[in-house]
């Protein structure tokens, strides 16, 4: 089993995280999507598979739902 956690932007409700949810739950592989919204921040995306899955699949993912993966200008300073 593996763990990622990904940075979405542009997430604002409910109907968000479920477009998300359903587009990243129909990669093989996945067993569980969590997602903690900051509507209109940064939100975060847990996923849990069987096997690591690939990043450009996982942003086509996110792609699809209307959303895109926080790139480094938008996480904040450390």
């Amino acid at each position: 089993m593996t763990t990622d956690t990904y940075r979405v932007t542009g997430m604002t409700c409910a109907h968000c995280v479920g477009a998300v949810t359903e587009e990243l739950s129909a990669l093989d592989g996945v067993t569980t999507v969590s997602v903690d919204l900051v509507a209109g921040g940064t939100s975060t995306v847990t996923v849990e598979s069987a096997a690591p899955l690939d990043a450009t699949t996982v942003a086509g993912a996110i792609d699809e739902a209307g959303y895109a993966l926080a790139g480094p200008r938008d996480l904040p300073l450390a």
